[in-house]
Protein backbone atom coordinates (compact mmCIF):
# COMPACT_ATOMS: atom_id res chain seq x y z
CA UNK A 1 0.00 0.00 0.00
CA UNK A 2 1.70 3.29 -0.92
CA UNK A 3 0.72 6.61 0.95
CA UNK A 4 0.73 9.68 -0.25
CA UNK A 5 2.21 12.94 1.34
CA UNK A 6 0.12 16.11 1.77
CA UNK A 7 1.83 17.65 -0.84
CA UNK A 8 0.75 14.97 -3.08
CA UNK A 9 -1.29 16.29 -5.06
CA UNK A 10 1.37 19.60 -5.35
CA UNK A 11 3.31 17.11 -6.97
CA UNK A 12 0.62 15.86 -9.51
CA UNK A 13 -0.41 19.03 -11.07
CA UNK A 14 2.99 20.39 -11.34
CA UNK A 15 3.48 17.26 -13.61
CA UNK A 16 6.38 15.70 -11.58
CA UNK A 17 7.89 12.04 -12.21
CA UNK A 18 6.60 10.62 -9.65
CA UNK A 19 7.83 7.20 -7.98
CA UNK A 20 7.52 4.44 -4.96
CA UNK A 21 10.19 5.26 -2.57
CA UNK A 22 10.14 3.61 0.91
CA UNK A 23 6.67 2.98 0.49
CA UNK A 24 5.44 6.66 -0.49
CA UNK A 25 4.52 8.16 -3.83
CA UNK A 26 7.07 10.92 -3.75
CA UNK A 27 8.43 13.32 -6.86
CA UNK A 28 11.69 12.20 -8.41
CA UNK A 29 11.90 15.35 -10.78
CA UNK A 30 9.84 17.67 -12.43
CA UNK A 31 12.42 20.09 -15.01
CA UNK A 32 15.44 17.43 -14.67
CA UNK A 33 17.79 17.03 -12.17
CA UNK A 34 20.80 18.87 -13.49
CA UNK A 35 18.13 22.08 -13.78
CA UNK A 36 16.58 21.23 -10.16
CA UNK A 37 20.17 20.40 -8.31
CA UNK A 38 21.80 23.84 -10.28
CA UNK A 39 18.29 25.77 -8.93
CA UNK A 40 19.12 24.94 -5.19
CA UNK A 41 23.11 25.70 -5.36
CA UNK A 42 22.34 29.00 -7.07
CA UNK A 43 18.80 30.36 -5.69
CA UNK A 44 16.39 28.41 -3.47
CA UNK A 45 14.27 25.18 -4.08
CA UNK A 46 11.53 23.26 -1.86
CA UNK A 47 12.07 19.16 -1.03
CA UNK A 48 8.89 17.39 0.08
CA UNK A 49 10.26 15.07 2.72
CA UNK A 50 7.00 14.48 4.64
CA UNK A 51 7.72 11.01 4.22
CA UNK A 52 10.77 11.05 7.10
CA UNK A 53 9.68 9.96 10.28
CA UNK A 54 9.59 11.48 13.75
CA UNK A 55 9.35 10.10 17.40
CA UNK A 56 8.51 12.17 20.63
CA UNK A 57 10.16 10.99 23.66
CA UNK A 58 8.98 12.30 26.66
CA UNK A 59 9.54 12.09 31.00
CA UNK A 60 12.42 11.21 32.94
CA UNK A 61 14.44 8.69 31.95
CA UNK A 62 13.85 9.72 27.60
CA UNK A 63 17.63 10.97 27.89
CA UNK A 64 18.92 7.58 29.32
CA UNK A 65 16.72 6.05 26.25
CA UNK A 66 18.04 8.21 23.64
CA UNK A 67 21.90 7.49 25.16
CA UNK A 68 21.14 3.78 25.61
CA UNK A 69 20.51 3.39 22.03
CA UNK A 70 21.92 6.15 20.03
CA UNK A 71 26.44 6.22 19.63
CA UNK A 72 26.18 9.61 19.44
CA UNK A 73 26.48 12.07 23.08
CA UNK A 74 22.97 13.23 23.34
CA UNK A 75 23.66 14.46 27.15
CA UNK A 76 25.36 16.91 25.63
CA UNK A 77 22.45 18.99 23.88
CA UNK A 78 20.80 21.44 25.20
CA UNK A 79 17.54 22.90 24.52
CA UNK A 80 17.13 23.87 20.65
CA UNK A 81 19.92 22.11 20.02
CA UNK A 82 20.16 19.42 17.24
CA UNK A 83 22.52 16.30 16.90
CA UNK A 84 23.63 13.75 13.61
CA UNK A 85 23.60 10.24 15.23
CA UNK A 86 23.13 6.55 14.63
CA UNK A 87 21.54 3.84 16.16
CA UNK A 88 24.09 0.52 16.19
CA UNK A 89 22.77 -2.73 15.96
CA UNK A 90 23.89 -5.65 18.11
CA UNK A 91 26.15 -7.49 15.38
CA UNK A 92 28.57 -4.33 14.51
CA UNK A 93 26.30 -3.02 11.74
CA UNK A 94 23.24 0.61 11.88
CA UNK A 95 20.13 0.19 12.22
CA UNK A 96 19.70 3.53 10.63
CA UNK A 97 21.24 6.93 11.12
CA UNK A 98 18.71 9.59 12.38
CA UNK A 99 18.66 13.35 14.00
CA UNK A 100 18.00 14.06 17.79
CA UNK A 101 16.11 17.33 18.65
CA UNK A 102 16.02 18.27 22.41
CA UNK A 103 12.41 20.26 22.43
CA UNK A 104 12.65 20.71 26.32
CA UNK A 105 14.19 19.38 29.60
CA UNK A 106 12.43 16.48 29.24
CA UNK A 107 10.93 16.06 25.60
CA UNK A 108 13.05 15.13 22.77
CA UNK A 109 12.52 14.23 18.91
CA UNK A 110 13.94 11.34 16.77
CA UNK A 111 13.87 12.13 12.99
CA UNK A 112 14.63 8.87 10.99
CA UNK A 113 14.68 7.83 7.27
CA UNK A 114 10.73 6.89 6.11
CA UNK A 115 12.14 3.23 5.22
CA UNK A 116 12.92 2.14 8.45
CA UNK A 117 10.05 3.92 10.41
CA UNK A 118 8.72 0.52 11.80
CA UNK A 119 11.81 -1.32 12.09
CA UNK A 120 13.39 2.14 14.27
CA UNK A 121 10.10 2.28 16.66
CA UNK A 122 10.55 -1.62 17.59
CA UNK A 123 14.34 -1.18 17.94
CA UNK A 124 14.21 1.87 20.14
CA UNK A 125 10.90 0.35 22.07
CA UNK A 126 12.74 -3.11 22.88
CA UNK A 127 15.10 -0.91 25.19
CA UNK A 128 12.45 0.87 26.33
CA UNK A 129 12.37 -0.70 30.06
CA UNK A 130 11.65 2.62 31.81
CA UNK A 131 8.05 3.03 30.27
CA UNK A 132 8.93 6.38 28.37
CA UNK A 133 6.37 7.85 26.68
CA UNK A 134 6.89 7.59 22.99
CA UNK A 135 5.24 8.45 20.25
CA UNK A 136 5.16 7.77 16.65
CA UNK A 137 3.96 11.11 14.99
CA UNK A 138 5.18 10.63 11.56
CA UNK A 139 2.05 9.91 10.14
CA UNK A 140 0.71 13.51 11.26
CA UNK A 141 3.54 15.48 10.55
CA UNK A 142 4.41 17.52 7.04
CA UNK A 143 7.92 18.43 6.59
CA UNK A 144 8.98 20.61 3.80
CA UNK A 145 13.57 21.67 3.30
CA UNK A 146 13.62 25.08 1.56
CA UNK A 147 17.61 24.76 0.28
CA UNK A 148 19.02 27.69 -1.23
CA UNK A 149 21.08 30.56 -0.71
CA UNK A 150 17.73 32.73 -1.04
CA UNK A 151 15.68 30.17 1.15
CA UNK A 152 16.35 32.91 4.37
CA UNK A 153 15.04 35.80 2.24
CA UNK A 154 12.41 33.75 0.96
CA UNK A 155 11.27 32.39 4.58
CA UNK A 156 11.83 35.57 6.53
CA UNK A 157 8.82 37.15 4.80
CA UNK A 158 6.52 34.73 6.77
CA UNK A 159 7.77 34.55 10.44
CA UNK A 160 8.91 36.62 13.51
CA UNK A 161 11.48 34.53 14.00
CA UNK A 162 14.76 35.73 13.51
CA UNK A 163 16.02 32.94 11.04
CA UNK A 164 19.99 34.62 10.48
CA UNK A 165 19.75 33.44 14.33
CA UNK A 166 19.42 29.47 13.97
CA UNK A 167 22.83 28.48 13.28
CA UNK A 168 23.58 24.82 11.86
CA UNK A 169 22.18 22.07 13.93
CA UNK A 170 19.81 24.07 16.30
CA UNK A 171 15.93 25.02 15.64
CA UNK A 172 13.40 27.23 16.80
CA UNK A 173 9.44 27.11 17.17
CA UNK A 174 7.20 29.98 16.50
CA UNK A 175 4.34 30.94 14.20
CA UNK A 176 5.10 30.26 10.48
CA UNK A 177 2.68 31.57 7.58
CA UNK A 178 0.13 32.74 10.53
CA UNK A 179 0.38 28.95 12.11
CA UNK A 180 1.59 28.22 15.74
CA UNK A 181 3.96 25.86 16.89
CA UNK A 182 6.04 25.40 13.53
CA UNK A 183 9.40 23.72 14.08
CA UNK A 184 11.91 25.35 11.67
CA UNK A 185 15.83 23.81 11.95
CA UNK A 186 18.81 24.40 10.25
CA UNK A 187 20.47 21.17 9.65
CA UNK A 188 20.92 20.67 5.64
CA UNK A 189 21.39 18.42 3.35
CA UNK A 190 22.19 19.58 0.69
CA UNK A 191 25.32 22.13 1.37
CA UNK A 192 23.43 24.86 0.02
CA UNK A 193 22.24 26.19 3.59
CA UNK A 194 18.35 26.60 4.25
CA UNK A 195 15.52 25.34 6.56
CA UNK A 196 13.52 22.17 7.68
CA UNK A 197 9.53 23.51 8.07
CA UNK A 198 7.97 21.18 10.44
CA UNK A 199 4.22 21.16 10.84
CA UNK A 200 0.80 19.80 11.40
CA UNK A 201 -0.30 17.86 8.22
CA UNK A 202 -3.48 19.75 8.38
CA UNK A 203 -1.62 22.96 7.40
CA UNK A 204 -0.24 21.13 4.13
CA UNK A 205 -1.78 23.26 1.81
CA UNK A 206 -1.89 27.00 3.56
CA UNK A 207 2.23 26.54 3.96
CA UNK A 208 3.01 24.86 0.44
CA UNK A 209 1.37 27.94 -1.25
CA UNK A 210 2.68 30.85 1.21
CA UNK A 211 6.14 29.66 1.12
CA UNK A 212 5.57 29.28 -2.98
CA UNK A 213 4.06 32.47 -2.82
CA UNK A 214 7.04 34.23 -0.63
CA UNK A 215 9.37 32.70 -2.79
CA UNK A 216 8.27 34.01 -6.14
CA UNK A 217 10.97 36.75 -6.26
CA UNK A 218 13.60 34.37 -5.91
CA UNK A 219 12.61 32.18 -8.61
CA UNK A 220 11.97 29.58 -6.21
CA UNK A 221 10.92 25.81 -7.90
CA UNK A 222 10.17 22.59 -6.35
CA UNK A 223 12.40 20.08 -6.20
CA UNK A 224 12.42 16.27 -6.54
CA UNK A 225 14.35 13.48 -4.63
CA UNK A 226 16.87 12.69 -7.54
CA UNK A 227 18.62 15.95 -7.15
CA UNK A 228 18.17 15.73 -3.70
CA UNK A 229 20.86 13.03 -4.36
CA UNK A 230 23.27 14.12 -6.13
CA UNK A 231 23.25 17.47 -3.97
CA UNK A 232 23.90 15.11 -0.61
CA UNK A 233 26.32 13.02 -2.70
CA UNK A 234 28.37 16.02 -3.58
CA UNK A 235 28.53 16.79 0.37
CA UNK A 236 30.01 13.26 0.84
CA UNK A 237 26.90 12.55 2.87
CA UNK A 238 25.67 8.85 3.78
CA UNK A 239 22.47 7.50 2.66
CA UNK A 240 21.06 4.89 4.33
CA UNK A 241 20.71 1.69 2.31
CA UNK A 242 23.47 2.86 0.04
CA UNK A 243 26.51 3.82 2.13
CA UNK A 244 25.55 2.75 5.97
CA UNK A 245 23.66 -0.43 6.58
CA UNK A 246 23.05 -3.39 8.88
CA UNK A 247 26.29 -4.57 8.28
CA UNK A 248 28.75 -1.23 8.07
CA UNK A 249 29.74 -0.20 11.30
CA UNK A 250 30.02 3.37 12.32
CA UNK A 251 33.89 2.89 12.18
CA UNK A 252 33.98 2.20 8.71
CA UNK A 253 31.55 4.64 7.36
CA UNK A 254 34.10 7.34 8.70
CA UNK A 255 31.37 8.30 11.82
CA UNK A 256 33.55 8.16 14.81
CA UNK A 257 32.83 11.38 15.48
CA UNK A 258 29.03 10.39 16.13
CA UNK A 259 30.47 7.70 17.99
CA UNK A 260 31.08 8.79 21.72
CA UNK A 261 32.38 5.97 24.24
CA UNK A 262 32.09 8.58 27.03
CA UNK A 263 28.79 6.53 27.75
CA UNK A 264 27.30 3.29 27.52
CA UNK A 265 25.14 1.84 24.20
CA UNK A 266 24.41 -0.97 21.90
CA UNK A 267 27.03 -2.98 21.05
CA UNK A 268 29.97 -0.32 22.51
CA UNK A 269 32.58 -3.01 22.93
CA UNK A 270 32.99 -4.30 19.68
CA UNK A 271 32.67 -0.28 18.01
CA UNK A 272 35.17 0.45 20.40
CA UNK A 273 37.36 -2.37 19.38
CA UNK A 274 37.73 -1.34 15.95
CA UNK A 275 38.31 1.91 17.02
CA UNK A 276 41.46 0.90 18.67
CA UNK A 277 42.20 -1.98 16.28
CA UNK A 278 41.08 -0.71 13.34
CA UNK A 279 39.01 -1.89 10.39
CA UNK A 280 39.42 -3.91 6.83
CA UNK A 281 37.27 -1.49 4.79
CA UNK A 282 37.00 2.37 4.93
CA UNK A 283 34.30 4.30 2.94
CA UNK A 284 36.07 6.84 0.80
CA UNK A 285 35.18 9.36 -1.61
CA UNK A 286 36.52 9.26 -5.32
CA UNK A 287 36.60 11.14 -8.41
CA UNK A 288 37.00 9.49 -11.73
CA UNK A 289 39.49 10.05 -13.77
CA UNK A 290 38.62 8.43 -16.80
CA UNK A 291 34.97 8.78 -18.42
CA UNK A 292 32.79 7.35 -16.77
CA UNK A 293 29.61 7.00 -14.11
CA UNK A 294 29.81 5.12 -11.36
CA UNK A 295 26.56 3.38 -9.97
CA UNK A 296 25.59 1.31 -6.73
CA UNK A 297 26.95 -1.94 -6.38
CA UNK A 298 29.61 -1.68 -9.47
CA UNK A 299 32.77 -3.20 -8.08
CA UNK A 300 35.96 -1.25 -7.35
CA UNK A 301 39.42 -3.23 -8.28
CA UNK A 302 42.99 -2.67 -8.30
CA UNK A 303 45.55 -2.01 -10.91
CA UNK A 304 45.75 -6.27 -11.07
CA UNK A 305 41.60 -6.06 -11.41
CA UNK A 306 41.42 -7.68 -8.00
CA UNK A 307 38.25 -6.86 -5.97
CA UNK A 308 39.34 -4.31 -3.48
CA UNK A 309 35.77 -3.03 -2.84
CA UNK A 310 32.14 -1.88 -4.33
CA UNK A 311 30.79 1.61 -5.11
CA UNK A 312 27.71 2.55 -2.90
CA UNK A 313 27.09 6.15 -3.94
CA UNK A 314 27.80 7.24 -7.52
CA UNK A 315 26.74 10.33 -10.14
CA UNK A 316 27.53 13.00 -12.79
CA UNK A 317 28.09 15.43 -10.59
CA UNK A 318 25.92 18.84 -11.74
CA UNK A 319 28.17 21.20 -9.93
CA UNK A 320 31.50 20.24 -10.82
CA UNK A 321 30.80 18.71 -14.19
CA UNK A 322 32.95 15.18 -13.29
CA UNK A 323 32.06 11.74 -12.27
CA UNK A 324 32.11 11.16 -8.37
CA UNK A 325 31.52 8.74 -6.00
CA UNK A 326 31.32 7.33 -2.61
CA UNK A 327 32.68 3.19 -1.98
CA UNK A 328 34.10 0.64 0.67
CA UNK A 329 37.47 0.01 0.05
CA UNK A 330 39.95 -2.14 1.88
CA UNK A 331 41.76 0.33 4.17
CA UNK A 332 45.02 -0.15 2.25
CA UNK A 333 43.59 1.59 -0.43
CA UNK A 334 41.33 4.49 1.83
CA UNK A 335 44.56 7.28 1.83
CA UNK A 336 43.65 9.99 -0.04
CA UNK A 337 45.16 10.26 -3.43
CA UNK A 338 44.84 6.52 -3.53
CA UNK A 339 44.66 5.34 -7.82
CA UNK A 340 41.79 2.91 -7.87
CA UNK A 341 39.42 1.45 -10.59
CA UNK A 342 35.86 1.43 -11.27
CA UNK A 343 34.84 -2.04 -13.25
CA UNK A 344 32.39 -0.31 -15.82
CA UNK A 345 30.96 -2.80 -18.28
CA UNK A 346 34.11 -4.87 -17.91
CA UNK A 347 36.49 -1.55 -18.57
CA UNK A 348 38.67 -0.69 -15.86
CA UNK A 349 37.68 3.08 -14.81
CA UNK A 350 40.53 5.19 -13.55
CA UNK A 351 39.73 6.81 -10.16
CA UNK A 352 40.99 9.00 -7.21
CA UNK A 353 40.49 8.94 -3.68
CA UNK A 354 39.44 12.19 -2.12
CA UNK A 355 39.00 14.01 0.74
CA UNK A 356 35.60 15.22 1.15
CA UNK A 357 33.55 16.88 0.56
CA UNK A 358 33.73 17.11 -3.10
CA UNK A 359 31.62 20.43 -3.31
CA UNK A 360 33.28 22.72 -1.60
CA UNK A 361 31.41 26.09 -1.32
Amino acid sequence: MIKDTPFTHFHLALGAKMAAFAGYNMPISYTGINDEHLAVRTRTGVFDVSHMGEFILKGEKALDLIQRVTSNDAAKLTPEKIQYSCLPNDKGGIVDDLLVYRLGEKEWMLVVNASNIEKDWNWISKFNTDNVEMHNISDKTALLAVQGPDAIKALQKLTNINLSEIPYYTFKKGIFAGIENVLISNTGYTGAGGFEIYFEDSNADLIWNKIFEAGKEFNLQPIGLAARDTLRLEMGFCLYGNDIDDSTSPIEAGLGWITKFTKDFTNRSQIEEQKKNGVTKKLVGFELIDRGIPRHDYLIVNEAGETIGKVTSGTQSPSLNKAIGMGYVKTEYAKEGSKIFISIRDNKIAAQVVKLPFYKN
